[in-house]
C-alpha cells in the first residue's frame, strides 16, 4: 500500500475449497496434497456430493448449473492442516461434559420449540467466526480494505464487517462479549495475523463458546491468490489447537446475502415444529 503496509485489498473467494472435507480421510491420512488415483476418486466423490444438493437434493437448492463455481481441481485432502493426520483433536473432558449437561437442559424440548432454539444463522444475525469463512453452496467471499492503522474485513454471509486496529490496543474488557468477538491485528512481515478472543457465550463453534481464541492469518501468496489460516485454541474444548488452511481465489465483487430477521424462514420453521407436535398429539 501507499503507506508500506502488504497489499491485501480485494475480494477473495473460497469457492475452490468446496466439497475438501475438513478432516483427512482415514485412507490418505498421510497425504496433505493428493494425485493420481487419490486425486481422481476424491474429485469423483466430490462431484457426487454437489450433485447431491443440486436438482432438488436438499430444501432450498438450484439446479446444478448453479453450482459449477464449486467444482474446481483442488489436491487438497482436508483443510485441516494441523495435527500432522488432518484430524480433528479430541474433546476435553470438560468440553464432553458441557454436550451432557446442554443435552439434558434441552431434554424433551425439540429443535423449535422457540425462536431462541434455532442458531444465529437461522435468526440471520450472524454465522459466526471461523465458520463464515469455511464455503458452503454460494457466497463464499470475504472482502478486505484497508487503511493506515486498520484493515477491514467484511464477510457478505450476514452483512458483518470487523473494522480492526493495527495499533497495538489491547483487547476490550473480558467482560465485554461480542458475537464476532474482538479483533486485534498485526503485520508478521507479508503476513497479516488478527487475534480474537472475547466470544459470546452463544457465539458457538464445535463446541467453543466464549473461551474460543482464534489466531488468523491472511498471507497473499501470489499477484492472484490469497493464503488464510486459522488456527483454533480453546484448551476448554479441545484437548491441543488445530489449524485448517483456505486457498483463496480473487472474485470481482461481493454479491447481496438477502437474509433479515423478519424473513419467512424462521417463521415458517416454528410453524411447521407446531404442525408436527400437533400431529404427535393426535397419535397419542
Amino acid at each position: 500500500m501507499a503507506w508500506g503496509d502488504p497489499d491485501l485489498e480485494g475480494v477473495w473467494t473460497s469457492d475452490n475449497n468446496f466439497s475438501i472435507p475438513l478432516e483427512r480421510p482415514a485412507a490418505v491420512a498421510d497425504k496433505e496434497f493428493l494425485d493420481g488415483k487419490d486425486l481422481e476418486d476424491a474429485l469423483a466423490s466430490r462431484a457426487k456430493l454437489i450433485a447431491a444438493i443440486a436438482d432438488g437434493g436438499v430444501v432450498g437448492a438450484g439446479p446444478s448449473h448453479w453450482y459449477e463455481n464449486l467444482s474446481a481441481r483442488s489436491r487438497r485432502s482436508s483443510l485441516i492442516i494441523d495435527p500432522k493426520n488432518g484430524r480433528l483433536p479430541a474433546l476435553t473432558t470438560e468440553a464432553r461434559a458441557r454436550v451432557t449437561a446442554e443435552e439434558a437442559s434441552r431434554r424433551g424440548r425439540g429443535p423449535a420449540d422457540s425462536w431462541e432454539d434455532r442458531s444465529l444463522w437461522d435468526r440471520c444475525i450472524t454465522v459466526g467466526l471461523p465458520a463464515v469463512m469455511f464455503p458452503t453452496g454460494y457466497n463464499n467471499n470475504v472482502q478486505i480494505l484497508q487503511a493506515p492503522g486498520y484493515v477491514t474485513v467484511t464477510h457478505e454471509m450476514m452483512h458483518d464487517t470487523r473494522v480492526i486496529p493495527l495499533d497495538g490496543r489491547p483487547h476490550l474488557s473480558p467482560r465485554i462479549r461480542q458475537y464476532l468477538g474482538d479483533s486485534r491485528a498485526r503485520w508478521e512481515g507479508t503476513t497479516l495475523v488478527i487475534d480474537v478472543t472475547n466470544f459470546h457465550p452463544q457465539a458457538s463453534y464445535r463446541g467453543s463458546r466464549d473461551t474460543l481464541h482464534l489466531i488468523e492469518r491472511y498471507t497473499r501468496t501470489a499477484a492472484d491468490a490469497v493464503r488464510y489460516e486459522v488456527t483454533i485454541d480453546d484448551p476448554h474444548t479441545f484437548e491441543r489447537p488445530w489449524t485448517a488452511i483456505l486457498d483463496l481465489s480473487p472474485q470481482k465483487d461481493m454479491y447481496e446475502y438477502a437474509c433479515h430477521e423478519g424473513n419467512r424462514g424462521l417463521e415458517n420453521i416454528l410453524r411447521a415444529a407446531r404442525l408436527d407436535d400437533a400431529a404427535a398429539a393426535r397419535g397419542r
